[in-house]
């Protein structure tokens, strides 16, 4: 029994051990993998442009893997892309077509590429950007002429000091100082400040000398060429007086020497700030806002020199403080009307709130709608009047919309930050007088160059910057 036992377990074996070694002959045999590689060593969009007949080289970032292509023209079908690749031997893009779909107002957008080589893969991000035309300033390139308390600039220009200087102008040639101790109002030119250099021009005296006003000069500012120089008035039996020059060495011209009894109800302060709006011809008008910032009496302006006029009129909104300003906005007939103690208003033509804003700090003062290269920003600088702000001049981006009330809102509905915001260092203080202003530098074609933008408060001195438009680049 133990012998057939034996004998049918060999041959059970047996069969077993066959049945294993013919199996093993069927099986497919492993892969060999060692050369299915999916390097990509170059690519390129062979169907770019209007007629689908450019091809751009792309560029291979390994490490990141990444690829950039040059910007693409906007009329190409972006529904059809094809791409070309050399790589490894067997490797290939995943499809040969790929449909990019860019939203309103995107110029830039990212694909995935996915290059195969069975059983291997390899995913690149592909920048496609349009060449599209660019506006506005370019704020990363911005260069800083500082003349403020901030440390990293030049000293602070010396006649910031004591609380003289109340009033300050800007233009692309000119920085106006109005000292409003000894009649010692003088400008700066602009292209000495750009190489360090401080050499004061003192502006020329009328015939017969300065007189009247609570201060005979307070208060200033540059439209065009043309420089404007206010008395303070503390009363309406003060006399209320603007000087002004084209050339600074000349003698001033008086062309306003009245008192304000006729104009106002009662007996208000005109003259802390001055707010000059007028055109490229010099048509439009003068704002003083009252030491409350409750009141304002406005000038008509004509050919730069002939006042007329006066109107008085209650604002009804709450008091925004003693350096109230009234600042048109370009191509319009609305204003924003700041002071630091009041927030950023719309405003029609008699202080009539068409929008008020959530965005900025309620100390921003002196605030002023800028246009340039086909954006729109909005600028101003805050007053450091109770020690729980800075000095700090700031600038939004107000394109989106067609008006400025759209930008206003867009703007306070979105979560952006200002595109420059820098500190002057100013002192706290309670009489924290702020101006700002703006200039456009042009090309030789006419078209807008370069931004101008201007600061200045009480005891902080002052800083300009100089932006320029930004420019297409390939980068």
């Amino acid at each position: 029994m133990l012998n057939i036992i034996f004998k049918s377990s060999t041959v059970l074996g047996l069969l077993l051990l066959f049945t294993l070694n013919s199996c093993k002959d069927d099986l497919p045999s492993e892969m060999d993998t060692s050369s299915k590689f999916t390097k990509l060593e170059s690519i390129r969009l062979v169907n770019a442009g209007s007629n689908g007949d450019i091809a751009l080289e792309g560029t291979i970032d390994h490490d990141k893997k990444e690829i950039s292509f040059p910007r693409i023209d906007p009329d190409t079908d972006f529904s059809n892309l094809k791409f070309e690749i050399q790589g490894s031997d067997g490797a290939r893009l995943e499809k040969d077509f790929y449909e990019v779909v860019f939203q309103e107002g995107e110029s830039e957008r990212s694909i995935v590429l996915k290059v195969v080589n069975n059983p291997r893969s390899s995913e690149y991000f592909a920048r496609l950007r349009l060449r599209v035309p660019v506006f506005g300033a370019e704020f990363t390139q911005a260069v800083t002429y500082d003349y403020s308390n901030n440390p990293g600039g030049n000293a602070k220009y010396d006649k910031f000091t004591g609380g003289l200087v109340r009033g300050s102008g800007f233009s692309k040639n000119y920085v106006l100082v109005v000292d409003r101790s000894g009649n010692n109002a003088h400008v700066l030119r602009v292209s000495d400040l750009r190489n360090n250099v401080v050499t004061p021009i003192p502006l020329g005296a009328p015939a017969g000398g300065y007189a009247g006003g609570t201060f005979t000069m307070h208060s200033g500012a540059i439209s065009g060429d043309h420089i404007y120089v206010a008395s303070l008035s503390g009363s309406n039996a003060s006399p209320l007086k603007i000087y002004h020059w084209t050339d600074p060495a000349q003698p001033a011209e008086v062309i306003l020497n009245t008192t304000t009894a006729a104009a106002t109800p009662a007996s208000y302060r005109f003259g802390d700030n001055m707010s000059v709006n007028l055109d490229e011809n010099g048509n439009g008008n003068i704002y003083f806002v009252d030491n409350g910032g409750l009141r304002i009496l406005k000038y008509n302006v004509t050919n730069y020199t002939t006042i007329s006029a006066p109107v008085f009129f209650e604002t009804g909104v709450a008091a925004l403080g003693s350096w109230g300003s009234y600042n048109k906005v370009p191509n319009s007939s609305q204003y924003i009307f700041t002071g630091h103690d009041g927030p950023v208003r719309l405003v029609g033509e008699q202080a009539n709130v068409v929008y008020q804003a959530t965005k900025f700090p309620v100390r921003l003062s002196d605030v002023r709608v800028v246009n340039f290269n086909g954006e729109r920003y909005i600028m101003g600088v805050t007053a450091a009047r109770t020690g729980q702000e800075g000095t700090v001049f700031q600038v939004y981006n107000i394109t989106r919309g067609e008006t400025v009330d759209d930008g206003l809102r867009f703007l306070d509905a979105s979560a952006d930050g200002p595109l420059l915001s820098y500190s002057l260092d100013g002192p706290v203080n309670i009489n924290p007088a702020s101006q700002t202003g703006w200039a456009v530098i042009k090309d030789g074609e006419g078209n807008d160059d370069k931004l101008l933008l201007y600061a200045a408060t009480l005891d902080a001195g002052f800083v300009f910057f100089e932006v320029p438009k930004k420019v297409l680049t390939e980068d």
